[in-house]
């Protein structure tokens, strides 16, 4: 019996999977399962259970998919792990039932936007390919609604952390800064390790992209070769790597082939928008996209929701949601990206983050902070003495808070660096209270 605990969108598409290829499974979730998913479960006459952990049952398991937000420490995987049961993720377990080419892109900061742009070249280009993982639905739901010849997949380290036999042929690397250390004890290297196993299993036949400038890979990479090809890209004129910059373009190289566009074409903006542009153009020149879709896609892509997503302008005032924006790092590429002063909107659930890394930003660009959490503490030692720090404890009180601190020609700009689970589902919900909340302050101010 499969035992799948977590009843989110990856456990229930690996529910259904399992459905489909005649396997018996039991879904376990120890809160409460969202209405929709429920009755899917219902529907498929899927087995399962909520609000409790049946241990009787579970530790029957033949072998459990657990979901990417369970960490290893909760006492029911504590009790499988000493009944010698494995444990895997679910794209791990829904790999196994396809025979499509996997681009699978991970990193600290950068994958849903990198990931998307990838999808939409190969699509334009014609090719039979989904776009799943941590970004649309879930790789085991993907499959089981029918195959296709190539996934996109976007991944977590979190994901990766279950995953044993799973080998991406293309794996891309963006990135590694801190993040979700609370997860990893702590340690920067366990964070590294987990977003290497991304090419664990690689072979000589496999690509691997990853950004030639970023020190923790290069340094991991010193005494941890991997065998595949690797293809890598750079923010400076580097002939060393596969994508670099040369007098204002980007000229992307692979095999005999090489591809030139100007930056000023990019449809997305900022020094972190053209790394991932490389990244997704070396991608698709590995699968075989010709270049007129390469360059078409670069040209247009309007971006992805929650990721510098501009949302409104009120009175002057310019309202950016970056939701998705869970770390320091990438507040620090939003920062970067921002060309008016700036109320920034930060905090939620700390994951171990080292603010001094923003103080010089926050002195270029920020006027005010506003503090959107259960506990701002860690927030106002960082950056009290730098700039004004407002604490708030919802969103509509955040916005209200931003908007009179701001002046015309300013931005409000909700980058929180942080985790959403004290005041909201998830970065989602986070970032569409934000747009409901500036909505609202519109139509207040133009009454």
């Amino acid at each position: 019996m499969l035992v799948i605990l977590g009843a989110g969108e990856s456990g229930v598409g690996a529910a259904l999977l399992a459905k489909k290829i005649g396997l018996k499974c039991f879904v376990s979730d120890s809160g409460q399962i969202r209405d929709e998913l429920r009755q899917e479960l219902i529907g498929n006459q899927i087995d399962f259970e909520e609000g409790k952990h049946s241990e009787k049952i579970i530790l029957q398991a033949n072998e459990i998919v657990k979901s990417p937000g369970i960490p290893d420490t909760v006492p029911i995987i504590q009790k499988a792990m000493a009944h010698n049961i494995p444990i895997i993720s679910e794209i791990e377990f829904a790999a196994r039932y396809t025979d499509g080419t996997f681009v699978a892109i991970t990193g600290s900061n950068g994958k849903t936007t990198t990931t998307t742009l990838t999808y939409h070249i190969l699509k334009a280009a014609g090719l039979d390919v989904a776009l799943t993982g941590n970004v649309g639905h879930s790789l085991a739901r993907t499959i089981a609604n029918g195959g296709h010849d190539y996934y996109v997949v976007e991944l977590s380290s979190f994901q990766l952390d279950d995953c044993y036999d799973f080998n991406p042929h293309i794996a891309l690397l963006l990135n590694i800064t801190p993040d979700h250390l609370d997860r990893y004890d702590y340690k920067f290297e366990n964070y590294v390790k987990s977003k290497f196993r991304i090419v664990q299993n690689h072979t000589p036949d496999d690509y691997f992209i990853f950004w030639q400038q970023d020190k923790n890979i290069t340094s991991y990479l010193k005494n941890n070769p991997v065998v595949s090809h690797k293809l890598t890209f750079t923010l400076d004129s580097s002939r060393s790597a596969n994508a670099y910059i040369d007098n204002g373009q980007i000229i992307a190289r692979f095999d005999r082939r090489k591809l030139k566009i100007p930056v000023n074409e990019l449809s997305l903006k900022g020094k972190h928008n053209i790394l991932n542009a490389m990244a997704a153009t070396l991608a698709a020149m590995a699968t075989g996209v010709e270049d007129k879709y390469i360059l078409g896609i670069l040209r247009t892509f309007p971006g992805v929701e929650h990721r510098l997503e501009k949302v409104a302008v009120v009175n002057g005032v310019t309202f950016i949601n970056d939701s998705k924006a869970t770390n320091v790092n990438s507040v620090g590429y939003a920062l970067e990206a921002m060309d008016q002063p700036v109320i920034l909107i930060l905090g939620g659930i700390d994951k171990g983050n080292d603010y001094s890394q923003l103080i010089d930003l926050v002195l270029q660009k920020v006027k005010a902070i506003v503090a959107l959490g259960k506990d701002n503490t860690k927030i106002l030692r960082a950056f009290g003495k730098l700039v004004p720090v407002y604490e708030t404890r919802s969103m509509d009180q955040a916005i209200e808070q931003a908007y009179n601190l701001a002046e015309k020609n300013n931005t409000v700009l909700l980058s929180p660096a942080c985790a959403s689970f004290d005041l909201f589902d998830n970065y989602i919900d986070r970032g569409n209270k934000f747009k409901q909340s500036v909505f609202n302050l519109k139509q207040k101010v133009n009454a």
